[in-house]
């Protein structure tokens, strides 16, 4: 019976780990799926007890630190930006003169809004620019010094 009340108990906090996504709670449900099959094989309750604190504190302290590196590493560095994050560190061409508050650049045949980084540069038109961020429909940008390839 009792081995029956801790599989109940397991599979309440997987379906509660559905539900969160912070894969705490899942270790939790291994420790009672464990503690069922001590129950099963007739341990005393306080052994079971046991063995659902040591498995849930184990799988948490040796297993979540390497789901969760795992998880940041696959949502990290290897993914392309996109949208107008896409369009930070990319060169542009100036159209219109930049300034501290007008200007007008080419981007991969995109026409931006453009504004000078501090304000005090001005930027010719010709001349090449890095965008060093984008504020709305404007692109921040400062001179770029790579040669053109």
């Amino acid at each position: 019976m009792e081995a029956v009340l801790w599989i109940v108990l397991a599979i309440a906090l997987a379906i509660g780990e559905a539900f969160t996504a912070t894969f705490l709670i899942i270790f939790f449900a291994a420790g009672a799926a464990a503690a069922a099959g001590a129950a099963a094989l007739g341990a005393p309750l306080l052994l079971q007890v046991i063995v659902f604190a040591l498995v849930s504190a184990l799988s948490v302290g040796a297993l979540r630190p390497l789901i969760l590196r795992r998880s940041r590493d696959e949502s990290g560095s290897d993914e392309m930006p996109f949208g107008i994050k896409a369009l930070e560190g990319e060169h542009g061409t100036v159209l219109e003169e930049v300034g501290a508050d007008h200007g007008m650049i080419k981007i991969e045949g995109e026409l931006w809004q453009a504004r000078s980084f501090d304000g005090a540069e001005t930027y010719l038109p010709g001349e090449r620019v890095r965008v060093l961020k984008v504020k709305g429909a404007t692109a921040i940008v400062w001179r770029d010094h790579t040669p053109n390839i």
